[in-house]
């Protein structure tokens, strides 16, 4: 689906939603990260 398609259903700007997706992209990065560096604290 495009941003705008997405946008559109949820009443948002693709501007908006692309914001979003860029976050989540972000905080999945990092719990992947997380994950890895928590082997060697424990």
């Amino acid at each position: 689906q495009t941003l705008k398609t997405i946008g559109g259903h949820y009443g948002v700007s693709k501007e908006r939603i692309r914001q979003i997706e860029k976050r989540a992209i972000q905080k999945l990065r990092h719990t992947v990260r997380s994950d890895q560096l928590r082997c060697f604290l424990e």
